[in-house]
């Protein structure tokens, strides 16, 4: 009886601990270098702001087509916002001389390429360059990670791992083979289930985060059951002393 006892309170406590496989990251990563790098553009959906900067070899000739805040410093990226064009819920931006420009599913690159082909066809500008850059990229990441909220960035390409990097890292509880990726692509909401703790997701349209992914980091198995009836390892070997004890008085 007591030998039963025992056992199960030792399933109980290797139960709810955390094993080597749930915690160390990319743990195949010896059996996968020196792998090709599959760079993904960014598309443009509603609400991104656009800031978009009209040049020629002629300056005065390119000023009605640039939008310019009066007193805007270059330091405040909320000023420079002001500058932008945002992205209507119709995927379009009004643009000055040109109006209503179609911009939805549209990378950064095949907008400047559109203004261009625009500015040259209506007989505008001779050889402009065109320079577009998204103002307002940002993802969210919540759950079992040191500092959850809303991130902006700059960069063009950032990695799933540059993002939850942004949130100071997963917890010692969060759940690593199961992190959750929303994505709005073209109207339709997709949701994906990704482990960190292998290297297959480096080939996956989610290795790379887009604007306005939202990133969810769920408990591990050990954490959940911590807030639970069982609170911690500390406990079970209480109750486990406590059944002892019990267990002996009621067999003597």
């Amino acid at each position: 009886m007591r030998i039963k006892i025992l056992v199960i309170l030792l399933l109980i406590v290797v139960a709810s601990c955390a094993s080597k496989k749930d915690i160390l990251y990319l743990q195949d990563a010896d059996y996968n270098s020196n792998t090709p790098i599959d760079y993904q553009e960014v598309t443009i959906q509603p609400n991104d702001i656009l800031k978009i900067t009209v040049e020629s070899l002629i300056p005065e000739a390119v000023i009605p087509y640039n939008r310019v805040v009066s007193g805007a410093s270059i330091n405040s990226i909320e000023l420079i916002r002001l500058e932008g064009y945002l992205v209507s819920n119709e995927g379009t931006i009004n643009f000055p001389v040109l109006g209503e420009i179609s911009v939805s599913t549209l990378t950064i690159q095949e907008v400047g390429a559109k203004i261009e082909d625009l500015l040259i066809e209506g007989g505008h500008l001779k050889n402009p360059s065109i320079n577009v850059r998204l103002l307002n990229a940002k993802i969210t990441v919540l759950g079992e990670v040191n500092r959850p909220g809303t991130y902006t960035f700059t960069e063009q390409n950032i990695t799933l791992l540059q993002a939850l990097g942004y949130a100071g890292d997963l917890t010692i509880n969060g759940k690593r083979n199961d992190i959750i990726i929303t994505r709005d692509v073209n109207g339709v909401r997709k949701i994906s289930h990704i482990d960190i703790t292998s290297t297959d997701f480096m080939n996956s349209e989610y290795y790379y985060i887009k604007p306005n992914d939202n990133i969810i980091v769920n408990p591990n198995d050990p954490k959940v059951k911590e807030s639970g009836f069982i609170a911690n390892v500390g406990t079970v070997l209480t109750i486990a002393s406590l059944a002892l004890s019990i267990t002996i008085l009621l067999t003597r």
